[in-house]
């Protein structure tokens, strides 16, 4: 146990090292490369679905043994406050980083334990660990890494918001708190 404490403490280091060195690499405009992948509810879902749409992205994994149980309250909460805002044309993507295990009904008993409201929300899976790995780098400058013989995968923490065409906005750590009222304003102007 004490080995695993400290691998995950170097992985954990190591990540936020490479996660500060990355910090906003994507400017305000780079569209995403096309996408589609499978929902919670089993169903093909990608960028098509999210045009004209503002949306809020992130990384998670429902065996994560650390910060996804946070990141997916903090989905939930942003959710809760743009939907009582009135603001309801506004989507929540959240990308599995551990496909393998991270079933279609995996992903929905996981987001269901935090209230998600799927008529907005979309967990979205069903592809390789090498295609979230690229997908992750290219789209969103974001690390996701899955070591070898370890359980927990190592992933980017920051909320990704995105335009009605499918362009990065912003992004926003969580390193030092949830940054809701931020996000809420942002998501308020691109509307």
């Amino acid at each position: 146990m004490k080995r695993f404490r400290i691998s995950f403490i170097l992985m954990t280091a190591i990540l936020l090292i490479l996660l500060s060195a990355c910090s906003n690499v994507k400017k305000s405009g780079d569209k995403l490369n096309d996408f589609t992948f499978t929902d919670q509810d089993n169903k093909k879902f990608g960028l098509k679905d999210l045009k004209g749409s503002v949306w809020v992205a992130d990384f998670m994994f429902t065996s994560c043994a650390t910060v996804c149980p946070q990141l997916t309250k903090n989905m939930s909460d942003l959710q809760k406050e743009i939907k009582d805002k009135g603001y309801d044309d506004v989507k929540f993507v959240s990308f599995s980083v551990d496909p393998e295990i991270d079933t279609p009904q995996a992903m929905k008993d996981y987001a269901a334990k935090f209230n998600a409201d799927f008529s907005t929300w979309h967990l979205l899976t069903g592809y390789s660990q090498e295609d979230i790995e690229s997908f992750a780098k290219d789209n969103f400058q974001a690390l996701v890494k899955k070591p070898d013989n370890d359980t927990q995968v190592i992933h980017d923490t920051k909320f990704f918001l995105m335009n009605k065409d499918g362009e990065l906005v912003k992004d926003y750590s969580t390193q030092d708190g949830f940054p809701l009222s931020e996000i809420v304003k942002d998501v308020k102007a691109l509307r």
